[in-house]
């Protein structure tokens, strides 16, 4: 609470950030992160108690032999398949297929769609009210019957991951983009993108500036006057990497902000540029390789997902980008002091790190300008 009240806290204006250092966040709250983490032992302690507890449980146990009465009276056996084709099933599958008619057809499916959810739903409550049914008794019913109210369980459950997840991978293209759309990563930059997702840097850092103000003013202009996040900016993102944990800085318009060699030394040992920082070190980025023979695989399920690489690029072009850009950021380095080879991670990890937040500004499907 302390953390949300300092970062979203304004001078009396509104217009400037009182404590625009999110180092001086993080100092006033690591008491309270002790805290947490002896509350966190407590609980964690608690589940070996359960184990313990559960275990000497079943240890004291003593096998018996014995029989026990159970009453079946008033219990009804629901038939193999009257769970599935009984009335309140069928009036909400029908209902939905004529609904999706309604929503997704065109024309006359469209009017048929109507006109058949209002009739199912007419009959439905004609139904209920003339037979006087009611849905608890048969819910009572169905619980009964184990298979089957497992089968509509998972049925259930599935229409309604689907109602959230099509939508999102159908709809979510390049024509939906708010006057912003991401330029796609480069091959190195993409290979970076896996390196930063497998590390669990999403753990700590989100790459989305909310519309609140403190969000904007703190995180929402790095050069580029970007304000907050729009879909546009990470629609070749798969998967995306919004979310308004703030742990760390927000990292949405990081990009281009810091030099290479800062990012370097940043992942080397974070306190040698933010002595503060509870960051931990990632020294084995500048010693393992990056995998450069997945590239080819991977652009091609980008392209499968909607990203706009050319069907005809391939694996020598693939390496040559890859080369060309790691021996550039390599380059930069050793301008700074700093030797390293072009194949280790830590370059296209930097690679990532300096795409962040470019993106191009479209007007009716033309590129204005690139930011």
């Amino acid at each position: 609470m302390v953390q949300g009240v300092m970062l979203n806290a304004t001078t009396d204006g509104g217009t400037l950030l009182k404590y625009p250092n999110f180092l001086e966040t993080l100092q006033a709250i690591r008491p309270l992160m002790l805290f947490r983490l002896i509350g966190g032992s407590f609980y964690l302690i608690g589940f070996f108690l359960l184990a313990y507890n559960v275990w000497m449980t079943i240890r004291s146990g003593k096998p018996v032999n014995g029989t026990i009465e159970v009453s079946t009276e008033g219990f009804e056996r629901m038939g193999k398949f009257r769970g599935f084709f009984n009335a309140p099933v069928m009036y909400c599958f029908t209902g939905m297929i004529a609904a999706a008619m309604a929503i997704f057809g065109d024309g006359f499916f469209f009017i048929f769609g109507i006109f058949a959810t209002a009739f199912i739903v007419i009959i439905a409550l004609a139904h209920f009210e003339v037979s006087g049914a009611k849905w608890g008794d048969w819910h009572e019913k169905l619980v009964e019957h184990g298979f089957t109210f497992t089968v509509l369980t998972i049925i259930a459950a599935a229409i309604g991951g689907a109602i959230q997840i099509i939508p999102t991978v159908t709809m979510q293209r390049a024509d939906n983009i708010e006057g912003r759309l991401q330029i796609k990563y480069t091959p190195l930059e993409l290979a970076g993108r896996d390196i930063y997702v497998s590390e669990g840097c999403y753990n700590c850092h989100s790459q989305m500036i909310r519309t609140l103000v403190p969000d904007v003013l703190r995180y929402g202009d790095n050069g580029r006057g970007g304000g907050y996040s729009h879909l546009g900016e990470s629609i070749y993102d798969h998967p995306f990497q919004w979310g308004s944990k703030r742990t760390g800085p927000d990292l949405a318009r990081e990009g281009t902000f810091r030099s290479d060699d800062w990012h370097y030394l940043h992942m080397q040992d974070p306190r040698d540029v933010s002595p503060d920082s509870n960051m931990p070190p990632y020294p084995h980025l500048l010693v393992k390789e990056t995998k450069v023979k997945e590239l080819p695989s991977k652009i091609n399920a980008m392209r499968m997902l909607g990203v706009p690489y050319p069907i005809d690029l391939s694996e020598e072009e693939i390496y040559a980008e890859v080369n060309a850009q790691a021996e550039e950021i390599a380059e930069s380095l050793a301008e700074k002091g700093i030797l390293i080879e072009p194949e280790k991670q830590i370059v296209a990890l930097i690679a990532y790190l300096q795409k962040l937040g470019s993106y191009e500004v479209v007007d009716q499907g033309k590129v204005v300008k690139n930011n």
